[in-house]
């Protein structure tokens, strides 16, 4: 009996060893496959200009998706976004390029996916905009470079997680780059018969009928059907490896394409994306519908990486605050998605959009600053200066003047169903009052309940912070944030009475928001004008510069450019960085700062040398030089003519 019972011990512990076994094989492999900057541009969303026939045929094989947005229309935002599973405006990760941190204990998911036995492989782009990202990296990746692949996992049987950024449509390739190195590394990758002819190309109302225009156009879609030959290598090797029958693949971009109009803005364009999703046979039982369909659910970024928890069995941590859209445990259907513009490289801004199924609502926080601001690494693209040019000349259309045009309107409505390329704003139409009040106040929800660190000017956040990161510092509820909140509501809507009052207050953001408040008004008193003056020594630098720049824009120039000119040499980067910009944006009537935009400009050089390329990501004081010395050629060049 002794014997029997021990051998029936044995064999139950043999028995669970190999179920413990089967459970970890029997673990999904996922895949990421990634396209830079491009919008659904695909012939399988209907887009019958393009030449796409892998991605086509994955999406007959899986689950489309019509409704899925990134987070913000640029990349390393996104990026933060997906890792973390949190809002970057909520980790202070929502400026391009920041140098802030994220706690500790905020894993990147690939993490949780190593420590349960995943083999994590990433090719290869990192930029998750925080300053430990170096961090994130070693406990993310098992694999992380250009030759990274889930073919050099140790055990063949190791599930894994993989991806592949593709950067063969990105806005370097479509856009900025010269047009003879366009066509020997991109367009020469596809057969003559793919090559798209401009004189074809589909041109959206937004976008003015030059050859120059066309032929740039079809350069983008060479460059999305050179992606898609790509995507196709990757999935043949997932193929031949026998890997397709336990592999969920997803393919989407990181947000719209690069062209103008569409990265950088809050507009469909720039923020709708396209996502499928194949599940296997195996698999088949974690899809939301079956292989060829197409769902118009809503889907946010900010879900990814939960979802992917999700559908591999590892419990969520309580500090995502994106819910699962697949898997067992998957959360109800989203009612909204939520965007954010914030400084992108040298480009400052702030404004928010809430999406529902059908409307888009945009808030603009500094309406006084155009959708097509200059900026450096776009204005290398020839189509960017034939814009600047037809905008010159006014050859344009009201539809392309809403792009190309110096102001923005303080608030945006669209009717995505029936007008999908958002040309007509229906912000004041009594008609969708109740639509529009709905979105602005779920808005405003969102930015509450989230808090939404963009409101701070970056140089306080860095004072505000200290040793903490900016989550633990809003999740603590120690910032006034309602304070803020309505201080910054009121740009572009209040009286000049209001932003008058919220100089005086305390709080250096809410006076940093009275004085944007000022620089959005067509025009202000003299009263203001004096009262602007006696703020100039305000002890927040980026109140005092905002105070400087409502001066120069109502043509008290001469009383703002001191302060200016101090601040541009000011020690702190992020302080210099903003000045800077103010700078260059008054142009030709600061030429007194050329010595200072000057000496601004030769410490940004010391500090980040030229000859670094500007797609390497060096968080913190060498991007923030970077920017800077964007910020002064483009000033000193207008001297140079």
């Amino acid at each position: 009996m002794v014997c029997s019972y021990k051998s029936a011990v044995r064999l139950l512990l043999l028995l669970l060893g190999y179920c413990v076994v089967l459970q970890a094989v029997e673990k999904p492999n996922i895949l990421w496959i990634t396209a830079e900057d491009m919008s659904p541009t695909l012939g399988c969303y209907g887009d019958t200009f393009a030449t796409t026939p892998n991605i086509d045929k994955l999406a007959k094989e899986g689950v489309l998706y019509s409704n899925a947005f990134a987070n913000a229309p640029v990349c390393s935002p996104s990026r933060s976004c997906l890792i973390t599973g949190c809002y970057p405006t909520s980790l202070s990760t929502q400026q391009m390029r920041s140098g802030f941190s994220i706690p500790k204990h905020m894993r990147g998911f690939p993490a949780l996916l190593r420590d349960q036995g995943y083999f994590t492989t990433n090719n290869v782009k990192t930029d998750y905009n925080t300053a430990n990202y170096k961090e994130i990296i070693e406990a993310s990746w098992s694999e992380n470079s250009n030759s990274a692949h889930w073919r050099n996992r140790p055990e063949s049987s190791q599930p894994f997680f993989s991806i592949f950024n593709l950067m063969t449509s990105h806005q370097s390739r479509s856009m900025v780059w010269p047009y003879k190195q366009f066509k020997k590394e991109i367009q020469s990758q596809i057969l003559a018969e793919d090559i798209h002819a401009p004189a074809d190309v589909p041109l959206p109302p937004y976008y003015p009928d030059t050859p120059l225009i066309r032929r740039e156009m079809a350069r983008y879609y060479d460059c999305v059907t050179a992606m898609d030959i790509q995507v196709g290598i990757i999935l043949k090797q997932l193929k031949n490896d026998n890997l397709k029958d336990n592999t969920i693949i997803f393919f989407f971009s990181d947000h719209g394409s690069g062209m103008p109009r569409h990265k950088r803005a809050l507009l469909d364009s720039g923020m709708h994306v396209p996502l499928i999703i194949y599940f296997p046979k195996k698999w088949q039982h974690l899809s939301p519908s079956k292989p060829g369909s197409t769902t118009d659910s809503l889907v946010s970024f900010v879900d990814f990486a939960s979802t992917i928890l999700n559908l591999t069995g590892i419990p969520i941590p309580i500090t995502m605050q994106g819910k699962p859209f697949l898997g067992p445990n998957a959360t109800t259907k989203r009612r909204y998605v939520y965007g954010h513009r914030d400084r992108v490289d040298e480009v400052r801004d702030l404004a928010r959009s809430v999406r529902d199924s059908r409307y888009l609502y945009i808030r603009n926080y500094m309406p006084h600053l155009g959708y097509n601001q200059p900026t450096a690494w776009p204005d290398k693209g020839e189509i960017r200066h034939e814009f600047y040019r037809l905008a010159k000349e006014k050859k344009m259309t009201p539809e392309q003047w809403h792009f190309a045009g110096p102001y923005r309107p303080v608030e945006e409505l669209y009717d995505c169903l029936n007008d999908p390329r958002n040309l007509k704003n229906l912000a004041k139409s009594k008609k969708h009052k109740n639509i529009l009040g709905r979105l602005r106040s779920e808005h405003i929800q969102h930015i509450t309940d989230t808090v939404d660190l963009g409101f701070l000017p970056e140089s306080e956040a860095w004072t505000m912070f200290g040793k903490r990161s900016g989550w633990e510092l809003g999740q603590s509820k120690s910032i006034p944030f309602n304070e803020i909140r309505n201080a910054a509501v009121q740009v572009g809507i209040a009286s000049e009475s209001e932003f008058l009052k919220n100089l005086e207050s305390e709080n250096s953001v809410v006076r940093y928001w009275g004085a944007i408040g000022l620089t959005a008004k067509k025009t202000i008193s003299n009263k203001a004008k004096r009262i602007l003056k006696t703020k100039l020594k305000d002890p927040s630098y980026a109140t005092r510069i905002e105070i400087a720049n409502a001066l120069a824009v109502h043509n008290e120039i001469n009383e703002a450019l001191p302060a200016l000119t101090e601040a541009v040499n000011h020690e702190n980067l992020i302080v210099v960085t903003h000045a800077a910009r103010t700078i260059e944006l008054l142009g030709e009537k600061a030429a007194v700062a050329k010595p200072a935009m000057k000496k601004a400009l030769a410490r940004a050089i010391k500090i980040r040398p030229p000859e670094t390329p500007a797609t390497v990501v060096l968080p913190g004081d060498k991007d923030l030089a970077m920017f800077v010395a964007f910020s002064c050629h483009a000033f000193l060049a207008i001297f140079e003519n």
